[in-house]
């Protein structure tokens, strides 16, 4: 019986572990792996590009070049080089994503970039550029707040932070800044505190694509909080939140005032402010 006993521990490990690597090697586990099998490894100045055996993909300076202006946004420098994967095609991207997004950066800062974006940018469709700058500003932030505090973080700020540093708003699916706050003044308002929580799928949003609009919304909050306060500001209040999760207290010691009375007079500005007429603060201050 012992005997038995221990040979069904033994075989019961030996199927986890053997789950977890295959998870890892092969599964949705893999922006995680310390190995990488199947990809050929491109080392640039700023980052490292692995590439599917099969892909055909070359392009590399082009996103190296992208890590200088995002650090020099958030006045922030990488900690270590972000890893890129780009895939053969759909099925081993889909096998090894969690997410089926065209572009999604993990909490350890790593990015997989769909083989459906790289033929939308070969074809003009979307910008390649743009999406990797998004989601080079996610890793960025992800490797200063280390994977709790990338988990616990105000997932509005993040989006918005990404949209707002790479201008994305008014480019492919993404409304303006002027429709956006024209929406906005039609009632079409999330509450920044419910995206990615159970509330979210309880605001009904009369808008054509929901989840750019809010992006396009939040990017606007971070447009009003430079304006009112300044960019050293309002760094201040991001840089903060890299090692503190109390985003209220932190919010309210940047800015002295409670985050949701900022959202008040936010919404108040979008009501009786023209688009074009923020009223932002000196040039040294920002």
């Amino acid at each position: 019986m012992k005997k038995r006993n221990a040979f069904a521990v033994i075989l019961a490990t030996a199927v986890g572990v053997g789950s977890l690597a295959y998870l890892f090697l092969w599964g949705t586990l893999f922006p995680y792996s310390p190995v990488v099998l199947g990809f050929a490894r491109h080392e640039l100045s700023y980052v490292v590009i692995y590439v599917q055996d099969g892909a055909g993909y070359s392009d590399f300076t082009r996103i190296d070049t992208l890590v200088p202006v995002v650090e020099e946004f958030h006045d922030l420098r990488f900690l270590k080089k972000p890893d890129l994967f780009i895939f053969r095609d759909s099925s081993n991207y889909l096998q090894r994503s969690p997410s089926n997004a065209r572009i999604c950066a993990f909490y350890n800062g790593a990015i997989v970039i769909s083989p459906w974006l790289v033929q939308e940018d070969r074809d003009g469709v979307l910008s390649l550029s743009v999406y990797v700058q998004h989601e080079l500003s996610h890793s960025l932030l992800f490797q200063h707040m280390g994977f709790y505090r990338a988990y616990r973080s105000p997932q509005w700020l993040i989006e918005g932070i990404a949209v707002f540093s790479t201008n994305q708003m008014g480019t492919s699916f993404y409304p303006g800044r002027e429709e956006t706050y024209a929406l906005l003044r039609q009632g079409n308002y999330m509450p920044p505190q419910y995206f990615k929580t159970s509330k979210e799928d309880d605001v009904t949003l009369n808008v054509r694509y929901r989840l750019a609009f809010m992006y396009s919304e939040f990017a606007c909050i971070v447009d009003y909080l430079v304006a009112v306060g300044g960019r050293n500001k309002f760094l201040a209040y991001m840089k903060s939140l890299l090692h503190n999760s109390n985003h209220d207290a932190v919010f309210k010691d940047v800015y002295g005032i409670d985050f949701d009375q900022s959202l008040s007079n936010f919404r108040e500005h979008v009501k009786i402010q023209d688009t074009t007429q923020v009223v932002r603060p000196p040039a040294s201050e920002r």
